[in-house]
């Protein structure tokens, strides 16, 4: 357990590091620069991650919370509702950056091309609906989770050090797990939908322009680069999403938590907000252009 809660940290601590760089860069993108359509859409998400590290464990805001002298069932409500609102959130930004990029690479011929000229003003409109939708379905945590006490063990499931979800009724519970898995199955759904027509799309334009441009030159291409950097990400989600999925929803089905299991799940569902920033560094020109340009500007001062 030793060991496992130092992966955790470790986890957290490049996490939070890659996502707070990431953050500021979009912000730095946004505010001074010309912006690509979907860069709003990744600092929300880059955001996002950030704030899932930050009420994810038993640590860093619970912390600040300690300082503050706020109660333990306020915290646990606040850390649950803020961690399940930012879930919801990761999903649904990732959905939509899949389905704008889907959008924007999509041939004039197609019938999604009259959407390309209204995307900055769908974009504006999608974000408010994501957070409102989010803020209010997850509005349940309030009224289910609460301090962890030694009283009556049986009727809570110990979710963290200090907090517990409380009883609820059996319809409630499904109904809370119906609703949470319809909303989560049909956005992979379009994840998936949307990733398989992008890789279709890149495969004719490959073949179309085989006899015009070399293959380095195609993989130069910063649609190309983007396309590749989101069929990544969404693949790389649904995977994390469902074996997260599966070892949550069986705890809750149990209605009985193992602090080894709890501690993989976490492990698991910060594996994507971890991954991400990585992945939109690695791939992404702009900031390799930036950080060569910062080191030439530090060289050039130094000597």
């Amino acid at each position: 357990m030793f060991s496992l809660k130092n992966v955790l940290y470790f986890q957290a601590g490049l996490g939070v590091l890659a996502n707070m760089f990431l953050v500021c860069f979009y912000i730095y993108i946004i505010i001074g620069h010309r912006p690509k359509l979907t860069d709003l859409i990744s600092c929300q998400l880059t955001f996002v991650h950030l704030m899932m590290f930050l009420t994810g464990g038993d640590f860093w805001l619970t912390d600040l919370f300690e300082t503050l002298n706020i109660e333990n069932d306020v915290k646990c409500k606040a850390t649950f509702y803020i961690s399940r609102v930012m879930r919801g959130l990761s999903i649904c930004t990732t959905c939509l950056l899949s389905v704008f990029q889907a959008v924007t690479i999509s041939p004039n011929t197609s019938l999604l091309a009259k959407f390309k000229q209204k995307l900055k003003k769908y974009i504006i409109y999608a974000l408010f609906c994501m957070w409102s939708f989010n803020l209010s379905f997850s509005s349940n945590r309030i009224f289910y989770v609460g301090a962890y006490t030694n009283v009556s063990e049986t009727s809570q499931m110990k979710a963290t050090k200090y907090c517990s979800l409380l009883p609820m009724n059996y319809i409630i519970r499904g109904l809370i797990l119906t609703v949470t898995t319809s909303r989560d199955v049909f956005l992979v759904a379009v994840m998936l939908t949307t990733s398989t027509y992008m890789m279709i799309i890149l495969f004719r334009h490959q073949m179309q322009c085989k006899h015009l441009h070399s293959v380095s030159y195609m993989r130069a291409s910063p649609e190309r680069r983007a396309t590749q950097t989101i069929l990544l990400l969404v693949v790389f989600f649904v995977v994390m999403y469902w074996i997260d999925f599966i070892i949550s929803t069986t705890s809750l089905l149990l209605w009985r938590y193992d602090s080894v299991v709890l501690t993989v799940q976490k492990f698991v569902m910060n594996a994507y907000p971890t991954i991400t920033p990585l992945v939109q560094i690695s791939f992404d020109n702009r900031i390799i252009i930036m950080i060569k340009n910062l080191q030439s500007k530090y060289l050039h001062i130094c000597f």
